[in-house]
């Protein structure tokens, strides 16, 4: 049986949700230009006034805003109301330059757990479940956004927070966690210990929803088999309001995105021209209900394609495909655009798991790609003529995927570092930038 948090509003008919979104831009539009210097500066010199803006058909007018724009505006360039007003701050990881901080009131909050508690209510959960909450608190938005949204469910919240897996067990086992919220990675590393430790069998965790992170279909059964569970999909960046912007239903055929709340648009990340629903492209949002700090048309990088029909489970909101790579984290290796969902991909279809690290050098002037891979107990050998074939077989296939030859390197079983965060599985030694 579906469920929803707001079934008035993620059910409700497409002319009404474009009512909500033209009457909430242009407002969101005035709120910016009027209280932003950095916006009404982009606004100003793109040629854009706040009359241009009259409903959705005109926010190709407005400029885009990227990654750098939030930079160079820290701390207060973008805000739209006083501090006074506001009351939390969030920030990214900046693992890839300065960190970018997003501020909330208390109604950005209370709409932000709203989202949560859609995506927590869609996978199943209610006041009867036990929210296991593994994301970390703090600066980043996981733990915190998943925990209001629980709360807001009715569910009985464990703010465990990242880290310290022993102790998440320990919980997991004696209060009865049935539902559990983390990164793709770290679940898969708690399923490898679960596994190790033969814990399955007493735990009742039924329900995972896992974002903050790319992760494959492939990985998605490998967790849902060693856990036992049913794995969901949450979206969001830190920028937006962290997870909650999109998330699974229980048919899983993409995630709806809270269109009351983001405008959706997929773009050519070269050209910028706006693409039609049904092609792959750059995904870009809008944020229109936001008080303290309303990102219009934001880059976010994600490469996916957008679905506008409508759902079996009954929501009308349009759906965001899992995200295939992102426009900058994409490698270009030897001139050919790589993905590391692609590797991760080849990797699980030949029963290894999602733990492994690429490595890309430049070595006399041309691009090498190395792939490093631990074995799984049950593919463990110690006769360098079996590592040599298995290596083979990942090599061909990876060369079919890619179109381009990689070197892979058998290692041994957890010798790769685990992440209770978001996992580091890509090093580029060739400093292009």
């Amino acid at each position: 049986m579906e469920r929803y948090y707001q079934k008035e509003i993620e059910c409700a008919p497409r002319e009404q949700i474009k009512k909500w979104q033209s009457e909430r831009l242009v407002k969101t539009v005035k709120r910016v230009y009027e209280n932003s210097p950095y916006y009404k500066k982009l606004m100003d010199e793109k040629g854009v006034t706040c009359n241009d803006i009259k409903s959705v058909d005109d926010l190709h007018k407005l400029p885009f805003l990227e990654k750098e724009d939030l930079r160079k505006s820290y701390p207060y360039g973008l805000m739209s109301t006083p501090i006074r007003d506001c009351i939390r701050i969030q920030s990214t990881s900046g693992t890839t330059g300065k960190r970018v901080i997003a501020f909330y009131t208390q109604n950005d909050l209370d709409l932000w757990d709203d989202c949560c508690a859609r995506a927590i209510t869609a996978a199943g959960a209610t006041r009867d479940d036990v929210v296991h909450v593994s994301y970390g608190y703090g600066l980043f938005t996981g733990g915190l956004g998943l925990h209001g949204g629980s709360h807001k469910v009715g569910s009985l919240t464990l703010p465990v927070s990242s880290g310290n897996t022993e102790r998440q067990l320990q919980f997991m086992e004696d209060l009865g966690s049935t539902v559990l919220c983390c990164t793709p990675s770290y679940a898969a590393y708690l399923a490898e210990t679960i596994t190790e430790k033969g814990l399955k069998d007493l735990l009742k965790l039924k329900i995972g929803i896992f974002g903050a992170e790319a992760w494959t279909d492939e990985m998605r059964r490998d967790i849902e088999e060693k856990l036992g569970i049913k794995a969901y999909d949450i979206y969001g960046l830190t920028e937006l309001s962290g997870p909650g912007v999109a998330f699974e239903c229980c048919e899983q055929n993409g995630m709806h995105i809270n269109e009351d709340h983001f405008i959706a648009e997929i773009i050519n990340p070269e050209t910028g021209e706006v693409l039609p629903d049904g092609e792959k492209g750059e995904l870009v949002f809008s944020s229109i209900t936001k008080e303290a700090f309303p990102l219009l048309r934001y880059r976010t990088r994600d490469i996916c394609i957008l679905n506008s029909k409508k759902c079996s489970c009954g929501r009308t909101m349009k759906r965001m495909g899992k995200p295939l790579g992102r426009s900058d984290d994409m490698l270009i290796v030897k001139g050919v655009n790589v993905f590391p969902s692609q590797i991760e991909a080849v990797l699980l279809k030949n029963g290894y798991e999602a733990n492994y690290q690429i490595i890309v050098s430049r070595i006399n002037n041309s691009d090498v790609l190395d792939i490093n891979v631990e074995m799984t107990p049950e593919k463990f050998s110690d006769t360098i003529g079996e590592i040599s074939a298995a290596e083979k077989v990942l090599v061909n296939d990876l060369r079919a995927v890619l179109g381009i030859f990689a070197r892979v390197h058998l290692v041994a079983h957890k010798s790769i570092v685990r992440s209770e965060g978001k996992a580091v599985s890509v090093i580029d030694k060739r400093n292009l930038y």
